[in-house]
């Protein structure tokens, strides 16, 4: 497993943006498939985006697509999420996940590493 550590998260205004980040404290993250997933508060864990180790496949949801990018730069082992118009049901605590493989995909059960959460709260 992975130590992953996600920072960025923030209060914003619909229609606003920001950059999620989330760095590995230990270990290389260029041998790992790489998710976002978001969790608000009553709801399930759900999936938003995911990166294979190259960066060379992407995948998200249907609600974000066109506005979220994600994307890797494994020289600096780190992942962002880059979130723009964002809507009040954004609104989510945003983890992390990594998983030694070339691609995961949009089931939290394949990723066996998640950090701890930064919260998103989009205000309308």
């Amino acid at each position: 497993q992975v130590q992953l550590v996600e920072s960025g998260g923030g209060l914003v205004q619909a229609g606003g943006s920001l950059r999620l980040s989330c760095a590995a404290s230990e270990r290389t993250l260029s041998r790992y498939a790489m998710g976002w997933f978001r969790q608000a508060p009553g709801k399930e864990r759900g999936f938003v985006a995911a990166i294979s180790w190259n960066g060379g496949r992407t995948e998200y949801v249907d609600s974000v697509k066109g506005r979220f990018t994600i994307s890797r730069d494994n020289a600096k082992n780190t992942v962002y999420l880059q979130m723009y118009s964002l809507k009040p049901e954004d609104s989510a605590l945003y983890y992390c996940a990594a998983a030694p493989t070339y691609y995961s995909g949009s089931s939290y059960r394949d990723y066996d590493s998640w950090g701890q959460g930064t919260p998103v709260t989009v205000s309308s």
